[in-house]
This record gives C-alpha cells, structure tokens and sequence, in this order.
C-alpha cells in the first residue's frame, strides 16, 4: 500500500538508499519461507485446553476453526445518479445494502462457540451445518462484544469436532458511508455543472478499502492476515453499472433492473484484500490488464501511460520471480476518494486519481515517475503481500518492506514458491536465510543480526575517530535527554582518498586525508567523524566533489544536519557543508539540502533570523550550470521553488506575467514541471482576481493533475480573508472531497499566518477532519512549534480532545515541541551570525 501519492522522486530515492541496509549485504541469498500448510492440513492450533468456549485472552481470534472458503452474496440499490422526480423532495439515493455469506470452516480443536469478526452490520438468521453429516446444528444465542474486538459470537447447543468440516450462514444490512474504510461511496463529476448548485453532473459508486481491518465492515469473517480462504462472489447492482472484483467475471444475469455479476473463485488470500467495485466507468482496451476510470479521463487518454508500463512492470516480475502472475486478470481502477495513495487488491488494484493518470501537457515528470514508482510498488505486493502474506501487521515490514525494495535487489523465487497462498513471520525469514548463508560459508548468526534491527526501535549513529582509529555508536535521537542502551549490528564499508574501491575495514588516515563512512549509503545508519576527519571531508567536496560519490554528497548533508539538531555536532559544521553547492551541478545534493534547510526556515521564519537566511538562500540555491538532461528539470523545478518562495523578484515577475496571461486569454503556457510552484507565487503576490480566477478553474477542470497543483495555489494566498474562506470550504463536500481536506488545511498551515488559522481550524472542526488524515494535519500543523505557549495549547489540545488514532502523533509532537524549544534557544545566536557572516561576504 503506498501512503502518498505526490511524493519526490529524490525523496524515495534517498529513503530506499536509507533503509536499505537493513538487510543490504544480507540478501543476497536464497530467502524461504516454512512449506505452506495444504488445503487439508491447516494451520495447528496453539496448545489450549480441549474444548473453547470463552473470549481468550487476546484480542485475536481463536484458532477452533479456520476457513477454507465463503460464498459470498451483496446486494447494492445505490444509483451512480440523482435522478429528479416530480412531487419528491428527497433524492432517490439509498446508502444501504445487504447480503449474505456461507463459511466453510474446518475445526481443529473442538469448541461449541464460533468467533468471527463483524463491524457496523445487523447480521441475524445464523445457522450452522455439518457438512459429513448434512445435518444442522442449532445456535443457541449469537452476541456482539462491546468492546474492540468487533467479535460476534456464535454460541451452538453442541461441540464442533476436531476434524470436522462444517459451514455457518448469516444474513446482514449495512450502510454505505464516506468516511474510505470498508464498503462506501465515492463521488465525482462528469462534464461542467451548467450552474453552481447543479447536481446533474454528479455522479456515484461503490469502492472498497479493506486494510487493515476493514472487510468485516462489508461481510462478517474472519478478518485477521493468518485466516485465508478462497471467495465466491455475487453482486447484484444496477443494469446500467460494472461491477469489478477480485476475480474475472463468471457470469452475467439481467433481471429487470438488476444486473446480477458473478465472479470465478479467487484464489486463497486474506480478508484484507476482499475488493469490488460498483461504478459506470470505462477501461482501456486491454484483455488483461485494464486500466478503468472516469469516462472523461479514459477518453482524453490519461489512463493510456499506466496501461502502457504494467504489462512492463508484471513481465519483469515473472521473469525475476519464475513465477507467473496468480490471478487470471489484473484491473486497476482510478478513484477520486481514497486512502492511501493505492491499495494492493489481488487482482483489483485501487489508485488514487493522481497516483494513476498521467496527463500529457498537464502532469509533471516528476508525477509521470511517481505514477511509475506506485505502480511497481503496488504489483510487487501481487506477489509479497498477496501471494505470501505477514501471519500479523505487527511484521508489516515482510510485505511493505520487499515491496519497496524489489527493484533493487534479485531476491530468489524460492520465497515466494514454499509460501504460496500461505503465511510467514520474521522468523521463518531468518530462518532461511540462515541456510544461504551457510551454503555461502558467510560467518554470520542471521536471527541474532536481524533481531538488532526488527525488534528495536529507531537506529544507530557511528562515531568513527580517524586518528585513534576508535569506533563507537550510540542509539540517534533528536532528544539529547533521553537514555538509551541499546546497539545494533551494523556492517560498514569505507573509502578513502587513497583507496577509492570500498572496503570492509577501518583504518586511520594521516591528514591531510580522508575517510568516509557508509559508502553509497547501503547502511540504516548516521556517520560522525573526529572535526579534523570532517574538515577533510569539506575540503575535498569543494576543491574535487567528483571523489566523493554522488549518494555521499546527499548523505554527507543530511547527516550533518540531522547530527546538528541532535546536538551531536555544532550546526555551524552542517551550515559549512552547503558550501560546496556553488558549484554542485547534481540535483540531489541540492534536494538533500533544501529538505533539511526546512527545520531552520521552520523554527526561525518568525525571527530576525529569517532575513539574512532569506538572502543566503538566493544567494545558494540557484544551480548555475544545468545539464540537459532528466535532471535539469529537477533541478529547474526547485530553482523555481526556492527563488518564489524566497520572494526573487525575477521569479514573481515571471509568475505574475506567466499567470496574467491565462487569465486574460485563457492560455497556459506554464509548463507543468513548474506550475506547482508559478501558480502558487501567482496566488500568493495577487489578489482575490488571482484566488477567484484559481478556484474557477479547479471547479472546472478534470485534470487530477491540474486539481493538485490549483488546490495547492490556493493555499499560498496571504490574504488572511481568503485563507479563512478556503478553510471553510474544506467543510463542504460540494466544494472540497473529504479526501483532500487534510490536504489542503495541511498546504495552508506552512506559512506563518495560515499556521494560525489552521491550528484554531484544526481544533474548531476536530471531528470533522480527523476522518481524511489527522496524523498529516497534526504533524503538518505543529510543524512550527517552537514557544512554551504553544506547547501548552497542543498539551491541552491532547487533554481535551478524542484523538482516537491520532493520539500517538500527538504525544510525538508534543515530545518534538519540547525538543524545538530547547533547540531554538540554544541556536539562534549562532545561526544569525552564520547567516550575517555569509551574506556579507
């Protein structure tokens, strides 16, 4: 599942270089998992007593029984239309649905109480049959537990034998809500409404998100990762929709208005992966992969870039995996509501609109290479996450992690073969790649090494001295109060001026020469050197950069900053890196910086420290000899963004001049690598004539693209009046989907004045926005938090709030708040004599 949808690409970048090492030097052997249990040798039950018939102890399900299959049938009224109706002032619009399911379960450990999972629904009509004998067995009671587990307890008059194989019938009514979690609708529009307040252009349908926890919101199961089954799913819907599942399509019956979709048998996976959909959307030509949107989007060909690299993607996989594709189809949909950016459904996989369609002449190329990197995340769960599933989300890492990393490393097809339709744990993992290590003579006890890793939090900074040749590492934290003993097993390869291949030793240097530390980044780990080994590093990086390799260059920056606000190093050493940029022709050293420069411009853009930082900015972060090539866009992009933001006057000219066009005659030649940040200088240095003419064209345009870009530029207004406008209309779903609510509240809360209005907005309508996002508004809205006030705002922001899933993002704040203040304290003075010192020279 991928969490953002307009992410950098230099960002992912360095964040597969960063936590690769995890595991980089490690995998490069065969990883297995335990053999599969078989269809009729389930999972063993834990050692209990003979007979359960009370809640256990946990909050999991008991392992009495375990399911092989469900039949599955689900009944959607919904329209994808209003239709208007003489004499009747309600709409036509039904939110509810119904269905039943019939479980085959087999028993492994006798019990007279079944437990499954249901949230939401009104099931009745429980029964339960034998299916050696074809008799019933009669339920004595069946009961909801009020509390977290979302248990519905299935009380019978006798025993299930171990052994047995058995069969349990329910019937339900829910509800279809907005709020993206399990069965609900999503909206959009079709064409330009004629006028405001018209709702002939809406249009609805039903998707599903199931992860983590969700499916039992749609049917009553057994909602857990461990307890895979096989699916037979019926869904009746209107004659004019397509209803989309997990499996192709079996059969297809027309009765009056109803369109009754059978779908083939998926193959054996868990519950989180249940998806369908309901819609009147169109696909790409394509028997095997379609690509389906909005008709509006297919027809302008922005589906055509994804359909285009899929079959690409999958192809790759097979061949690096020797084994092919599990299901008998692949469908990708683009929807305008969801959350996150995408979801791995076997076989129906869900994208967010901007995550999947590329727009040419609207998107960016940075998009166009996220849409590339989402989609190769989300077909590598086909395989890791679907095909060979975590037992618990406590090793989330097993699926999210190898997702990520595949295109990096040629992990062995033995994996996935011993585990196919089956579950793993970490353990299983250590365990066979114990075994190629082995057979690889590597000395090395592989549980002992990973545990370091998977078992603690956070990881290590290594202190490495050049002249005693002593080397030590300690637990980074920002929070230099804070104990802690733990340590990891950390492999390091170096290099220096001397021998420029990496090597697996440390060695003292004589100065004037260097080492360096974790070369091209393939350890999870901070470096810090002795000032003379640091002062070298410098010295090298400005005379002859060329030496130091490129993911060095970004590495060197982002430790050095991050070691200066762990007080590990003086901020000034970190400054002093920068320097070196003048002549940095690379765009991603130049990102490296811009990210980390953004902790400073946050804690200090309210002080007299931000003038002179403002001029050394301009004076820095203008790359002055760009290359033609991928990178040159890159880097012209954020050229853009530092010069607007920093408010160059060329640049604000440009923005003005280039925005004033489009709205005299309707001509954009804003290319769209740039427009992110020209419309939002536009916005920002205009009026409410720039604000209205923005919002006019988000409401009118379709383009996923142009939305993102037009949404943000709203948010960059400094109108105070025109801020709190916008705030309000992220109320509105007629206005703002809840979906990009958190967004945009986020988007406004980075300037100084919005921070305000969104941290009292934030607080004002909690209940409302905590539904889109709330860790993205917390983290985005406390960003800046720096002063004993405003921690006591946000500690009485925890007080008296339901945080609900937010509470852990709070606490966290409330910890960096404490953090910022002491740092800000300590830094100021020196950071405006930094500053000062430079600009004058």
């Amino acid at each position: 599942m991928a969490k953002d949808t307009h992410i950098s690409k230099a960002i992912a970048i360095a964040f597969v270089v960063l936590t690769i090492s995890a595991i980089a030097g490690l995998i490069t052997m065969i990883i297995l998992y335990k053999a599969q249990i078989s269809a009729m040798n389930p999972t063993p039950p834990p050692t209990v007593p003979s007979t359960t018939t009370v809640l256990p102890p946990t909050m999991r399900l008991p392992r009495s029984v375990i399911p092989e299959s469900y039949e599955v049938f689900l009944r959607f009224p919904f329209y994808t239309k209003i239709l208007e109706v003489v004499n009747v002032t309600s709409p036509n619009q039904t939110t509810n649905f119904s269905g039943n399911t019939t479980i085959h379960f087999q028993c492994v450990q006798r019990t007279s109480t079944i437990y499954i999972h249901s949230m939401e629904l009104e099931v009745s009509e429980a029964k339960v049959f034998n299916r050696n004998t074809d008799g019933e067995i009669q339920v004595s009671s069946m009961s909801s537990h009020e509390d977290h587990s979302e248990f519905l307890v299935i009380e019978l008059n006798e025993a299930l034998e171990s052994g047995g194989n058995y069969s349990l019938s329910l019937v339900f009514v829910g509800e279809l809500y907005h709020n993206f979690d399990g069965a609900y609708i999503s909206s959009y529009t079709e064409g330009v409404p004629s006028h405001e307040g018209d709702k002939s252009a809406d249009r609805f349908l039903i998707i599903t998100n199931n992860e983590p926890i969700y499916a039992r919101n749609v049917f009553p199961c057994f909602d857990e990762p461990e307890m895979k089954a096989v699916f037979n799913v019926t869904i009746i819907h209107r004659r004019q929709t397509t209803a989309l599942a997990n499996a192709p399509v079996d059969k297809i019956q027309l009765i009056d208005d109803w369109k009754y979709t059978r779908f083939h048998s998926t193959p054996k996976m868990s519950t989180y992966l249940f998806a369908f959909a309901v819609s009147e959307f169109e696909a790409t030509a394509s028997s095997y992969e379609p690509t389906y949107a909005r008709p509006e989007a297919v027809a302008a060909g922005h589906t055509k870039y994804a359909a285009e690299i899929t079959g690409k993607i999958l192809s790759f996989y097979e061949n690096l995996f020797e084994i092919k594709y599990m299901q008998q189809k692949l469908d990708q949909i683009a929807l305008p509501d969801l959350s996150p950016a995408a979801m791995e459904n076997w076989g129906l996989i869900t994208y967010q609109e901007g995550a999947l369609l590329y727009e040419e002449g609207a998107s960016s190329s940075l998009q166009k290479e996220s849409i590339a990197t989402i989609i190769a995340h989300e077909l590598a769960h086909q395989w890791f996450g679907n095909l060979v599933t975590m037992k618990w989300w406590n090793q989330l890492f097993l699926k999210e992690g190898f997702a990520t990393y595949i295109s990096c490393f040629a992990v062995d097809h033995m994996y996935l073969r011993d585990l196919s339709y089956a579950n793993g744990d970490q353990n299983d993992l250590w365990h066979y790649m114990q075994k190629g290590a082995d057979a690889n003579n590597r000395q090395v006890d592989v549980a002992k090494f990973m545990d370091s890793w998977t078992k603690q939090i956070g990881y290590p900074v290594i202190t490495i001295n050049t002249t005693s040749g002593e080397i030590s590492q300690k637990h980074f934290l920002f929070n230099d109060s804070s104990q802690s003993s733990l340590v990891w097993d950390v492999p390091i390869r170096v290099m220096s001026k001397t021998f420029l291949s990496p090597k697996p030793v440390f060695l003292k240097t004589s100065q004037p020469d260097w080492l360096l530390a974790n070369v091209n980044c393939t350890g999870y780990y901070r470096v810090n050197y002795n000032p003379e080994n640091w002062e070298a590093l410098l010295t090298q990086l400005e005379t002859n950069r060329s030496l130091i390799p490129l993911m060095n260059r970004m590495q060197l920056i982002d430790d050095a900053f991050n070691l200066a606000r762990a007080k590990i190093v003086n901020v000034t050493l970190a400054l002093n890196v920068t320097r070196f940029l003048y002549n940095e022709t690379d765009f991603h050293p130049w990102d490296s910086a811009m990210r980390n420069f953004q902790y400073i411009y946050l804690m200090f853009d309210r002080t007299e420290v931000y003038g002179p930082m403002q001029v050394r900015f301009l004076k820095t972060f203008l790359p002055c000899d760009i290359q033609n090539n991928n990178l040159k866009k890159q880097s012209q992009t954020l050229a853009v963004q530092v010069a607007c933001n920093s408010g160059l006057p060329d640049c604000v000219a440009m923005a003005k001049r280039m925005f004033g066009l489009w709205m005299k005659d309707n001509t954009n030649i804003i290319h769209p690598n740039l427009r992110h940040w020209i419309y939002c200088e536009a916005v920002a240095s205009g009026g409410k004539e720039e604000w209205d003419f923005a919002w006019s064209q988000y409401q009118s345009t379709n383009d996923t693209s142009e939305k993102y870009h037009l949404r943000h530029a709203l948010s960059c207004t400094k109108k105070i009046w025109l801020l709190n406008r916008y705030l309000g209309y992220t109320l509105d779903p007629e206005k703002i989907q809840q979906v990009d609510a958190a967004e945009i509240v986020s988007s406004i809360s980075k300037s100084v004045a919005g921070q305000v209005l969104a941290w009292n907005f934030i607080r004002a309508h909690w209940d409302y926005l905590s539904h889109g996002g709330p860790a993205v508004l917390i983290h985005a809205v406390t960003s800046r938090f720096s002063t004993q006030f405003e921690l006591q705002e946000l500690e009485r922001f925890a007080a008296d709030y339901h945080l609900g899933s937010a509470e852990r993002v709070v606490q966290q704040a409330i910890e960096q708040t404490r953090v910022n203040i002491q740092w800000v304290s300590e830094h100021k003075d020196v950071l405006l004599q930094w500053f000062e010192r430079e600009t004058a020279s």
